[in-house]
């Protein structure tokens, strides 16, 4: 009786075990305490972990790399731009400020990298207004290009991101604008810069200003060598929010924080939060060669292809990397060939592709002829003899027909001539 109760209870919490283990999409995983988050890899834009990621929020001033992507690709950077009392006394009480004079004269270059790399909200006005002619007009702009680059959930009132109930997006869209702007040589270069210096304008001497994100700064204590910026944000709605690029080992990772509040020590849960993300990232995760340049990794034979050459095998033709969980197996690639393989076929021509299916991302590579395949003369012979045949026969049979008709007709014409 005892050794079935004890069968019994073994067997109650068999039945309890979890099965399987899960990537880090288990919100427990990692103690992330921000209200949503999100792991993504740059390059692919595979998500490795995410908590709350399609949740409305606000986003502060993350908000302001859709505002400097605009920017960059709509202008000049070289071209001065005068700022206008309207665009400078827009900004409320309390929000971040580079405090530009009206009728200061600056560069759009200047002027997006103080606003990147010090917040300053009255550079954004500034920029918004000399591109759109006024907030709402650019506003309207940024709620096109953020649908352009893909987000769903996302709505922008202002190039700031000064607080407004119908300004807010996401964890996940937010990732999808920053892969996007992180692809773009000027704006990264901008968001990696530990501190920045004005140049004297018309109203004030040069001006230097230190990053907002600590991960940058090598005095923090949550400075990370790997760092590559990008934005930080806050608002008292919106609490900390943080997006973050990191670059090692040929894998580049982006994670957003939305929705931190400070920790009772005066430490902040977005950099704490973030790092977890970071460590997270490349412990699991890896940018491996699947399949190296010259592979050989299918084998055909071409059927009227020499003897000699007819035997023919696929090569891949560059290295294919990939990102893959470290505690996971390589899963067997799908090899495609094109519908119609004959000779004569010259080495390295693309003969078909290699797939490989992970994560629910395609790696594929092309696949060439590793030499060329010729033709069998044999079947050419055998093709051309036959070929002749049937032309000497079609032939034949032409004039022995118009042979028959000649006569025939020669006959009606010898009887017409008796009868008359």
């Amino acid at each position: 009786m005892k050794f079935k109760k004890i069968f019994i209870l073994l067997l109650i919490l068999f039945i309890n075990l979890p099965y399987g283990i899960s990537k880090a999409t288990n919100e427990n995983e990692l103690n992330i305490a921000s209200e949503a988050a999100i792991l993504i890899d740059s390059n692919t834009g595979a998500i490795l972990y995410g908590k709350n990621e399609d949740k409305k929020m606000y986003p502060a001033s993350t908000t302001k790399i859709l505002t400097a992507i605009i920017t960059i690709e709509k202008c000049n950077l070289n071209e001065k731009v005068t700022a206008s009392k309207t665009a400078i006394s827009a900004i409320p009480s309390g929000y971040s400020s580079c405090y530009l004079s009206e009728g200061e004269e600056m560069s759009i270059k200047d002027l997006l990298t103080v606003f990147l790399v010090h917040s300053s909200n009255d550079a954004g006005y500034v920029l918004a207004e000399y591109i759109s002619g006024s907030i709402e007009k650019f506003a309207d702009l940024m709620n096109q290009k953020a649908t352009e680059i893909g987000c769903t959930n996302s709505h922008f009132m202002n190039p700031s991101g000064i607080h407004n109930e119908n300004h807010y997006s996401t964890a996940h869209d937010l990732s999808l604008i920053a892969r996007y702007c992180m692809k773009n040589s000027t704006f990264r270069s901008i968001v990696s810069m530990p501190k920045c210096s004005v140049p004297a304008t018309n109203k004030f001497k040069t001006r230097t200003y230190a990053n907002t994100n600590d991960l940058l700064n090598s005095s923090s204590k949550y400075y990370i060598a790997d760092c590559i910026g990008i934005k930080t944000g806050f608002t008292t709605e919106a609490q900390n929010c943080l997006i973050a690029g990191f670059s090692k080992n040929n894998l580049e990772l982006i994670s957003v924080i939305l929705g931190a509040s400070p920790v009772t020590n005066g430490g902040s849960i977005r950099y704490t939060d973030t790092t977890s993300l970071y460590q997270y990232g490349y412990e699991n995760y890896s940018v491996k060669t699947i399949a190296k340049q010259n592979d050989v990794v299918e084998h055909i034979e071409v059927s009227n292809g020499s003897k000699d050459t007819r035997n023919l095998d696929l090569i891949v033709e560059h290295d294919l990397n990939a990102l893959v969980n470290v505690n996971d197996n390589i899963p067997e690639p799908t090899i495609t060939l094109n519908e119609v393989i004959s000779a004569p076929i010259s080495q390295n021509a693309t003969l078909g592709t290699i797939t490989y299916t992970i994560n629910g991302v395609n790696y594929t590579e092309n696949l060439l002829a590793i030499n060329n395949v010729e033709t069998n003369d044999l079947l050419l012979n055998i093709f051309k003899t036959l070929l002749t045949i049937i032309i000497v026969i079609i032939v034949i049979i032409f004039v022995f027909s118009n042979s028959k008709k000649i006569k025939k007709n020669k006959k009606k014409r010898n009887k017409y001539r008796t009868k008359y």
